[in-house]
């Protein structure tokens, strides 16, 4: 007996074919790499905010933008024992 087909797939065209035997998994992996395409997903209180990459990408920019560069306060006592040992 053949097994009946899901509702929606019945209602389909015959044009679409979901047939996966010959599909190719991580076909396109090389490529994203070479590309260097980053996914990130965002949680849906923070995706309400942003319609569009762009906007997401802009708001990034001006975090970046405004943040300060880390200095080094002060050095360790270690290191200053070894700055004075060293003359």
């Amino acid at each position: 007996m053949k097994a009946k087909r899901p509702d929606h797939v019945a209602q389909m065209r015959a044009e679409y074919d979901f047939d996966y035997s010959k599909a190719v998994r991580g076909k396109y992996y090389k490529r994203l790499l070479k590309e260097g395409s980053n996914v990130v997903v965002m949680e849906r209180d923070v995706a309400k905010a942003f319609r569009a990459s762009a906007s997401v990408n802009k708001a990034l920019r001006s975090v970046l933008k405004n943040k300060r560069p880390r200095r080094l306060t002060a050095r360790s006592p270690r290191t200053r024992y070894k700055a004075r040992r060293a003359g």
